[in-house]
């Protein structure tokens, strides 16, 4: 059995949750194949260009799929980016979209989402998949997570799938105060919004905080702002660094497609949301 399988869904609604955050929910036939393990469950989700009926990936290409899409022309082949999977009932999945106008593809799709369209996802068959990556050991009784918007989605997940009896201390850089969500979790939460519009970045708000150590550290967001952050807790708050997973999401004055790229020239950036 493949770890990954090409789903064909369809837009149920669109919610605007912030002005810079728009949820997009997702169904179809096959949608429950979908096998999230929750956190911050990340997925590759195909868009088509304008005019196409639907997006155009490699279905058959089997555990070579990044190859055979590649092989695709750019004009026709889909448009790939990565999401993280910030809810999923019976016959639906949610996907949260940081929005940045209509600078980005994914941004203008969204923006322009209907009921019925349609999209490919490359969704996960087991729940326990390589795709997740907070994983702190189990007896963790404190973490800390830290990111900015494109973070947001992921950090959502991931302190609903907290228990009782775990202490957070959570930072999230959002462009305006109004983007601000209520977060739930069973969890012991200690929530910081550093608002972009008004001054305030990630770093900043975590280096003037008074941090308790924690057991596991998960920070995400611009690749930059990631690794000082992380520099941070291990030099000067003396965190493990075995204990801190840190992810680039984007980088600053680089698409997804010149980090592709990379990729293919031997390097080896994480992109994601």
């Amino acid at each position: 059995m493949t770890e990954y399988v090409f789903l064909d869904l369809r837009v149920t609604r669109v919610a605007r949750l912030s002005p810079t955050m728009l949820r997009v929910t997702l169904g179809g036939d096959r949608v429950d194949d979908f096998a999230s393990g929750g956190r911050d469950q990340r997925f590759k989700l195909f868009l088509p260009h304008p005019g196409q009926d639907a997006p155009v990936v490699p279905v058959d290409a089997g555990e070579d799929w990044f190859g055979a899409w590649r092989a695709l022309s750019p004009a026709n082949r889909a448009v790939m980016r990565t999401y993280t999977a910030r809810d999923q009932r019976p016959g639906e999945l949610d996907v949260d979209f940081a929005l940045h106008g209509e600078s980005g593809p994914a941004s203008r799709w969204a923006l322009a989402a209907q009921a019925g369209d349609p999209v490919t996802v490359l969704a996960p068959t087991s729940r326990d998949n390589s795709a997740i990556d907070f994983r702190p050991p189990p007896e963790t009784k404190r973490v800390l997570l830290a990111g900015d918007e494109t973070a947001l989605p992921a950090i959502g997940g991931i302190l609903a799938a907290l228990p009782a009896g775990t202490a957070a201390d959570v930072w999230i850089e959002v462009p305006r105060a109004d983007d601000r969500q209520d977060l739930a979790s069973a969890a012991d939460v200690t929530l910081t919004w550093a608002v972009r519009g008004e001054g305030a970045t990630l770093a900043e708000s975590v280096r003037a905080a008074d941090v308790t150590v924690p057991g596991y550290a998960w920070i995400a967001g611009e690749s930059g702002a990631v690794k000082a952050l992380r520099r941070h807790l291990v030099q000067t708050l003396g965190v493990d660094r075995r204990a801190v997973k840190f992810t680039g999401y984007w980088r600053r004055g680089a698409s997804e497609e010149d980090l592709l790229a990379e990729v293919v020239a031997g390097g080896t950036p994480h992109l994601e949301e």
